[in-house]
């Protein structure tokens, strides 16, 4: 008699229901409880050890300096100017990028002759470009646009590349015995099916160029937030460090989170996510 395997029992609906509402409850509770004890554990300290303000505030002090700094145009104006050049930078980059992935995997010749080029700039730390770029354009915007576009570009269009050569060509000889070619066929098969590897370098670049340009900024710049930070830091004001520390992550897990929203509904329209 052969053994026939038994099926595996599902759990109620109502219990999946109950467990999903409370593992999305949870973190709203562990966060606020985590916090407060990292801020008990950061006054403790500064009354235990007598840490110099100086080198460390105490919470409350930072709180205030954080109030301060919300009131002032000049941190929204500081953090204006590094989401715009980044915008700018990463806006050239995406039209770019794509544009060349389309032509590289497209044009077996202009893959051999671009491809050592762009492996070679790919080990270069970007970082190092930025006294160049600052040599040649000077502290201000422009620099900063070129840093971000650089810095975006090389993730775009690698993925682009990946997702464009990776196409099965029975779909591009199923669309061409359809008569569908040239910029149709580029529109509304070839770029389709290439969205989830774009879509990726997209946010790989996004996230690169926004976090290198605040460390750019930090090395040279006359505005942004990594120039608010390293002017706090020749004052002594290490709650502004802070507070500059905090808007960095805050923008770019906004920003982030906007491009994520952006690019589900875009590739919603050919793929089911």
């Amino acid at each position: 008699m052969e053994n026939t395997p038994r099926p595996v029992a599902q759990p109620p609906a109502e219990f999946t229901k109950r467990r999903v509402t409370r593992e999305g409850v949870l973190p709203w509770i562990t966060t606020p409880i985590l916090l407060g004890l990292l801020i008990l554990v950061w006054e403790s300290y500064i009354r235990l050890a007598g840490v110099s303000p100086l080198i460390l505030p105490r919470p409350g002090a930072v709180a205030s300096a954080w109030l301060e700094m919300l009131h002032d145009r000049r941190a929204w104006h500081h953090t204006w100017m590094t989401v715009y050049a980044t915008l700018a930078g990463f806006a050239y980059a995406s039209v770019i990028g794509v544009s060349l992935g389309v032509l590289i995997a497209r044009l077996r010749w202009l893959e051999l002759t671009l491809n050592p080029f762009i492996v070679a700039t790919q080990v270069i730390p970007k970082v190092a470009l930025v006294p160049l770029f600052v040599l040649w354009f000077g502290f201000g915007i422009s620099s900063k646009v070129i840093v971000a576009a650089v810095l975006a570009f090389f993730p775009i269009l690698t993925n682009a590349y990946r997702g464009i050569a990776g196409i099965d060509p029975v779909l591009i000889r199923a669309a061409q015995t359809m008569d569908v070619r040239g910029l149709r066929l580029l529109t509304k098969i070839v770029l389709p099916a290439a969205m989830p590897d774009i879509a990726t370098g997209l946010r790989v670049g996004w996230g690169l160029s926004f976090g290198v340009l605040v460390a750019a900024e930090l090395i040279a710049a006359e505005s942004g937030m990594g120039f608010m930070i390293m002017n706090a830091r020749q004052f002594g004001e290490v709650g502004v460090i802070i507070f500059g520390i905090l808007l960095i992550g805050a923008c770019n897990l906004v920003t982030d989170w906007g491009l994520a929203m952006l690019i589900r509904r875009w590739l919603g329209k050919w793929h089911s996510i």
